[in-house]
């Protein structure tokens, strides 16, 4: 298993500064072996609540947790949706004691999911999410193996590509059969995967819910309840748009983008590199998977697109530190700058903008404005 040291450190120092953390993320990204690395299951303090065994012992959290909060050190509770009326519980126990670093609860959901039939922890715990492996933690070299498969560890590792999209297609049938109605999602699991592979053709494109609605006979409301489902689980992004005042119309939708390029691979019907390179679908993919990794690494404070209705647009917008950068992302040998980006640096009065692609060399495009192989952005 390959080392995840920028992660290990950050869900160290949450522990450090805060009584609780939710380390939240997909199912198999990696969250109960980093877990394991503080606690052992079988531990007294661990409590993993896939196992009927650590279930039955929450039956009476009140009589449980208390004690063992006492006598110190960190609860672990493992899939802790599984669970929600802990939430309330866990709310009078983290109030109980200053103490940080007490509870680490990991959910394969967002926090809002996660305590949607319980009660909110907002303001009371520190959220870590957890992806699959990104650039920075396989390595430059592994780059495209990243690409094709996705960064779900059992993927990423798996003996071979056929190995690979089994387990990524298994996961798939998982999510809609089984992890969506326990998280109280009552969505029919042939409508879901018809609509997730509907969604994986709008990759990378501004939201618009009739055309899916249509195809599936339902309402757009319901579709986009479906989008948000896919969402709190980890499966998609939606890009938020930017728009301030600049006299022009702009997009008010968000871009929707897979999280994982393996996921969208299997959705698509691509099962090895060789159907990656000639599927119409190709260019999408690798800016997806260039965007997401840009988002892994610079760990901006905030992330938008932008674009107007006259056709002038700009990928990705990262607010850090007072400072705007605009990301656009090319699958091309050489990028050369475009009308549309120097109209976003004048418009958006960005400090750079950078053309991440997948070639080898760094060069300047204009001023302020730089070509850059995304395997750089590791150094």
């Amino acid at each position: 298993m390959l080392q995840r040291r920028r992660l290990e450190d950050r869900l160290h120092a949450a522990l450090a500064r805060s009584r609780a953390v939710a380390l939240v993320g997909p199912r198999q990204s990696g969250k109960t072996t980093l877990a394991r690395q503080l606690l052992a299951p079988g531990e007294a303090r661990y409590f993993d609540l896939e196992n009927p065994l650590d279930e039955a012992r929450l039956a009476q959290p009140m009589t449980v947790l208390p004690p063992l909060q006492d006598q110190g050190g960190l609860i672990v509770i493992d899939e802790v949706q599984r669970a929600p009326a802990l939430f309330p519980v866990l709310r009078v126990l983290i109030d109980r004691s200053p103490r940080n670093g007490q509870f680490l609860l990991l959910g394969s959901a967002s926090p809002a999911l996660l305590s949607r039939a319980g009660e909110s922890l907002l303001g009371r715990l520190e959220v870590v999410e957890v992806g699959g492996f990104d650039l920075g933690e396989v390595g430059a070299a592994a780059q495209d193996r990243l690409w094709m498969r996705g960064g779900y560890p059992l993927a990423f590792l798996a003996g071979d590509d056929a190995a690979a999209d089994a387990w990524r297609s298994n996961a798939i049938r998982q999510l809609v059969e089984t992890d969506l109605p326990r998280y109280g999602i009552q969505v029919p699991a042939p409508a879901m995967l018809r609509f997730w592979r509907m969604l994986a053709h709008l990759h990378g494109q501004i939201w618009n819910a009739a055309d899916p609605a249509r195809s599936l006979g339902v309402s757009e409301p319901t579709v986009r309840r479906y989008l948000d489902h896919l969402t709190q689980t980890f499966m998609v992004r939606q890009l938020q748009p930017w728009f301030e005042n600049l006299g022009k119309r702009q997009v008010k939708s968000p871009k929707v983008y897979f999280r994982d390029s393996g996921l969208l691979h299997s959705l698509l019907g691509v099962r090895s590199a060789e159907d990656l390179l000639l599927h119409p679908r190709s260019g999408a993919s690798w800016e997806g998977f260039a965007l997401e990794q840009v988002l892994r690494l610079a760990e901006p404070d905030e992330a938008y697109f932008w674009a107007t209705h006259a056709g002038a647009e700009l990928d990705l917008l990262l607010l850090r530190g007072g400072r705007r950068v605009g990301v656009e992302f090319k699958r091309a040998d050489a990028p050369r700058p475009s009308a549309s980006m120097h109209i976003a640096m004048q418009d958006l009065k960005l400090d750079a903008l950078y053309v991440v692609y997948p070639g080898q060399h760094r060069y300047a495009l204009a001023d302020r404005m730089e070509a850059v192989p995304l395997s750089s952005l590791l150094g």
